[in-house]
């Protein structure tokens, strides 16, 4: 009777990054007869080894993880396996990710801000053949979303894939030259006509293409390999170090700053320890920290490599709210504390090209004031428009408001 009851037990397989995360959702689970956790994976290529040694009924998923494309990976589990449910739990909310997973055959979407009770009811719900989607997205989606119209991919002759491979594992032209045995001129022209074949216009656009499309060349989701970790603009002087252990969520934040400043050259790092040797090699003006990296603390991050590169600007940024966080973070040497959910192209706009592009102007080095985004409204504020608190280490008088109104 027990092995009965336990066989009758939905099957879950759990994938997020974060162990605290994990550990959050096993116990919010563990008390319930119905579900057991069958594995735990912690990125892209870890998760497609579980489903193919598990058989599982019910996949939780979040959608940044290291080395995962969401909308390309959601589409090839789908068809891979077209039984099991897929429940998305994640912190973003953005409409794009909502509407184009659950088009792509995700059968729920969950925010984790919401109760964890409401958890257990959205995998009740998604295993009884409905779709789930957290309360506070219901009214920005259509109910019966329109079917997903497939856009065919553009057709590559066999030098345009070789070509377009070489640029992803991050050669620039004189090495696709050397390597294809042809002219710099001739990789130009080619790349040209490439990057209007795909519909792009810059390489960074073209390694975010093959990434959502892998079978351009020849592959799926599970066998991409990680793109190059940094991103090299010639003939810049402005340097961006943005460390962050979810892979695509830096080339989101590469695109968006390179859309503002094509001149920009962008180091990425996935971690303290690269996050410290790319700090000493290029001293960068700025650099963006995410306080949770995998099982690394990132103010811990900020502290190591304020003593390597001091005349660098930190700021730390968060898709969990607290104000430990904050504290803590400015403490260990950061100018800004910045919600990550926040953190779009006008923010970033805002944070670059403040009086004429801070980037013309040795981008921070000239500010003694950097605005910190908060994630609550500020002492009397009533209402609840953003805020944004000032870093600076002036003392201010009596009466003045160390916050501004963004609607003001």
């Amino acid at each position: 009777m027990l092995l009965a009851r336990f066989m009758a037990k939905t099957t879950l397989i759990l994938a997020d990054d974060h162990a605290i995360v994990r550990a959050g959702i096993r116990n919010a689970l563990s008390g319930s007869t119905d579900f057991t956790i069958i594995a735990e994976v912690d990125s892209g290529p870890t998760l497609f080894a579980a489903l193919r040694q598990f058989s599982a009924d019910c996949l939780l998923i979040d959608v940044t993880m290291p080395s995962f494309e969401p909308f390309a990976a959601v589409k090839e589990i789908r068809k891979q396996f077209p039984a099991m449910k897929i429940l998305i739990v994640s912190a973003y909310d953005d409409d794009i990710y909502v509407q184009g997973l659950l088009q792509l055959g995700a059968n729920g979407y969950h925010l984790k801000d919401q109760p964890l009770s409401d958890l257990r009811l959205a995998i009740q719900r998604v295993m009884a053949g409905e779709r789930w989607v957290s309360s506070r997205l219901l009214e920005r989606l259509d109910q019966a979303p329109p079917p997903v119209v497939e856009a065919e991919l553009p057709k590559l002759t066999g030098r345009q894939r070789e070509m377009l491979h070489l640029l992803y594992k991050g050669l620039d032209n004189y090495h696709i030259a050397a390597q294809l045995d042809l002219s710099i001129k001739t990789v130009e022209n080619h790349l040209t006509g490439l990057y209007r074949l795909l519909d792009v216009r810059s390489r960074l656009e073209a390694v975010n293409y093959i990434i959502q499309h892998p079978e351009l060349l020849g592959l799926s989701p599970s066998t991409l390999p990680p793109a190059p970790d940094t991103r090299f603009i010639p003939r810049s002087k402005q340097t961006m170090l943005i460390v962050d252990d979810n892979e695509r969520y830096r080339q989101q934040l590469s695109r968006m700053v390179l859309s503002i400043n094509d001149q920009v050259q962008i180091l990425e790092a996935d971690n303290t320890g690269r996050a410290v040797q790319l700090a000493g090699q290029h001293r960068p003006r700025l650099i963006l920290i995410d306080v949770v990296l995998g099982d690394e603390n990132g103010i811990q991050c900020v502290q190591r490599v304020t003593k390597i590169s001091p005349t660098s600007r930190i700021l730390l940024f968060s898709a969990y709210p607290d104000s430990e966080f904050h504290r803590e973070g400015l403490a260990a040497g950061a100018s800004a504390f910045l919600d990550k959910k926040n953190l779009d192209s006008a923010a970033l706009r805002q944070i670059l090209c403040t009086e004429a592009s801070m980037f013309s102007r040795a981008l921070l080095a000239s500010l003694t004031v950097l605005p910190i985004l908060l994630l609550w409204p500020a002492p009397g504020n009533g209402n609840s428009s953003p805020v944004f608190y000032l870093a600076t280490d002036r003392s201010f008088t009596e009466g003045e408001t160390p916050y501004v109104n963004l609607e003001s």
